[in-house]
Parts: C-alpha cells; sequence; structure tokens
C-alpha cells in the first residue's frame, strides 16, 4: 500500500549516493525538451509596454483584457513590435489598498510571436513593483526575482523567470514609466519540461509527497524566511495547497511540490508583509522550520544538495546587481540574508537544534 511505498522510498533514498541526491527534487522524472527560448537565458530584457495604463490600474479588470503592443529585442537584435492584450491579476497585490500598480497578465498573440524570442508565449505572469514611488519598492522587485532563480537553482521543477526592464507607455494620459519587472514561466511548460502533471485536490496528507521533494521545498522557505506556503491546506475556495501546486509523474502519489509567490518571505521583507499567524514568530526575518519528523531521516540529503548548489547560488544572486542601484541594494540583502541560512546548515549541531529538534508533526 502507499505507506509501505513511501517506506520503502525512504530506505532507498538513504541508500543511494550523489546521483540520488542530485535527482533529490524529481525522482523518476524525466526532463522533456521544451523549445521556448524565453527562459534560456538569464540577462535583463529591455521591453516597452503600450496601453490605456490608466484604465488598466483604475478599473484592474480580472477577466476582461485591454489591448495593448509590445516591443522588444528580438534574438537577432532587431527590434519587434507584437499586439499584447492585458488584465490585472493576483489577489493581495491586485488591491488598490496595497498597490497602486498591480501585477498583469500578459496575453500575446502566438502567431505574431513565433520564431521570435518569446516563441510558445501565451499567457505570462508579470510581477509588477507594486508602488510607483515610494522608496524601496524598486528592491522588492528583485528580492522576489531572486527567490524565484534561487530555487530554480536547486532543481529543474520550478518556475523559471527572466527579469525585465520596463517601459509602460500609457496611451491615455501619453506618459511614460520606467521600472523593474520580471516574468514567470507558464505553469503547463513546467509540467512539460519535468514529464509531470499537475493535481486537482481540496487537501492531503504529508504522507502523500515524496520526502525529497517536501524536504526541499520546506527547507527552501527556510532559507527564504517564509510562512505563508502548505504543501496540504488550499486556499479558501480553491484547490490545494496554498503558495504550491502540486505535480505527479503519474498522476497520483507520491506527489512532488512546486511553490510559488514568495513576496511575504523574510528575504523579499516587503513593508507589507507579516508572518503567519500561525506560528511563534513575530518578524517575517525570523526563520521558522516547518519540514516534517518523519523526513527527517532524508534531510542531511537535502543539506548536501543545498551545500553543493552553494557557489550557483551565490553567483546567481551577484549577477544581478548590474541592473541597477535598487538590484545592487537587493543584491547585499539578499546575500546576507542567505549566508545566515548557510551559517545554520554548516554546522551539525545547528541543523540538530533548528531543524531537526524543531520539526512539525502531520498535523501542523
Amino acid at each position: 500500500d502507499l505507506s509501505d511505498d513511501l517506506n520503502c522510498m525512504r530506505e532507498i533514498a538513504n541508500g543511494i549516493a550523489l546521483c540520488a541526491i542530485l535527482a533529490v527534487t524529481a525522482p523518476a522524472v524525466t526532463a522533456a525538451p521544451v523549445d521556448k527560448p524565453l527562459f534560456d537565458d538569464h540577462a535583463v530584457l529591455k521591453v516597452t509596454i503600450d496601453a490605456p495604463m490608466t484604465t488598466l490600474m483604475d478599473v484592474r479588470p480580472d477577466e476582461a483584457y485591454l489591448k495593448g503592443s509590445f516591443t522588444f529585442t528580438d534574438i537577432d537584435g532587431t527590434e519587434k513590435r507584437v499586439s499584447l492584450k492585458l488584465r490585472t491579476r493576483g489577489n493581495y497585490r491586485r488591491s488598490k489598498e496595497h498597490c497602486d500598480f498591480a501585477p498583469i497578465r500578459l496575453n500575446f498573440v502566438k502567431s505574431e510571436v513565433r520564431g521570435t524570442l518569446f516563441d510558445g508565449q501565451d499567457k505570462l505572469k508579470l510581477v509588477t513593483h507594486c508602488k510607483s514611488w515610494e522608496p524601496g519598492y524598486g528592491e522588492l522587485v528583485y528580492r522576489e526575482y531572486l527567490a524565484y532563480r534561487l530555487y530554480e537553482v536547486l532543481t529543474d521543477v520550478s518556475y523559471r523567470v527572466r527579469l525585465l526592464d520596463i517601459t509602460y507607455f500609457d496611451t491615455q494620459t501619453q506618459k511614460e514609466l520606467n521600472r523593474f519587472g520580471f516574468v514567470i514561466e507558464d505553469d503547463g511548460d513546467v509540467e512539460k519540461r519535468n514529464t509531470l502533471e499537475r493535481v486537482k485536490v481540496k487537501f492531503l496528507e504529508h504522507q502523500y509527497y515524496d520526502p525529497r521533494s517536501a524536504n526541499l521545498v520546506n527547507l527552501f522557505e527556510y532559507m527564504i524566511g517564509n510562512t505563508e506556503y502548505s504543501l496540504v491546506n488550499p486556499e479558501p475556495g480553491k484547490n490545494c495547497c496554498h503558495n504550491t501546486d502540486v505535480l505527479s509523474p503519474t498522476g497520483g502519489p507520491p506527489y512532488l511540490s512546486l511553490p510559488f509567490d514568495f513576496d511575504f518571505s523574510g528575504l523579499v521583507d516587503a513593508p507589507y508583509a507579516a508572518p503567519n499567524p500561525k506560528y511563534p514568530i513575530k518578524d517575517v526575518r525570523r526563520r521558522y522550520y516547518r519540514g516534517q519528523c518523519s523526513n527527517n531521516d532524508v534531510l542531511p540529503q537535502t543539506i548536501e544538495l543545498f551545500q553543493e548548489k552553494r557557489a550557483e547560488i551565490f553567483e546567481a544572486i551577484e549577477a544581478v546587481a548590474p541592473a541597477s542601484p535598487d538590484a545592487a541594494r537587493a543584491a547585499r540583502s539578499v546575500m546576507s540574508y542567505v549566508e545566515g541560512f548557510y551559517k545554520v546548515i554548516d554546522k551539525p549541531d545547528n541543523v540538530r537544534k533548528r531543524l531537526m529538534d524543531r520539526c512539525q508533526e502531520p498535523d501542523e
């Protein structure tokens, strides 16, 4: 039965050497090629969005699209301008109470982007700067971008991201606004790349996850100081799970987890962020480990993966710094915060006291 299978997997995981450690995030999954070049490069991409931005940010439609255009420099260095439809998206940040500039859903015409850098792209989530004029908000975009990038370093079962230098041209006021943002890979492409399918369920139990995948997510969320997620419970009125997707190579367990939406993490440290009141922390910068006690036996393998990826993680952080002064400040902040995480996992005593001894039981 399932419990026997999971126990067997744990025994196998304990005995597997380095090759298994490198496969910690996606057991029995074969990556499938997805020929969509946008996310093959991490260089900043300069783009222009022409649209009725005043109406977009005033009405904030979450279904109806407004028409605009999208200009970018293509792979061959030529400038391309294509049709675009756009609307606002999201929950918390879509509210005018929280952000004067909402996140956006970009909707491309596939035939117009065929053969370009955006080949194969249809609908993309654009993470924006939230507040246009308040100091500090420019840094938040880079910090959240880096949260996605660091998870991408750890595993292919992740959302790829691309940083954009965006000029918004309001066709109603003829005014421009230049800010950074980033686009997130479509979830269907994540599934295709990893030969996985999304599983739609209301609730789950921890035992149905592959322990290596669950450990990876929980340790990563600890690294970035995030408690605003769940592997077993959904947001009200939605499918499981809160800020994580449930994936499977077979449609059934053991499941893999795919995390997203990190703006409430300590690494991002948004002014509006607060720790989940369910947990005994008063500051989002304070880390709180939510790994399961039943998975402690494979935690050393997960830690070893983070150690092996250490140089690549810090290289990804440093690579952002040249983009702008805000990016340089964000990179320094993220670097310092992640260094604090490595001080924990570098010492066996810290691993025992701060992780293994503070693990969660199934109902937590």
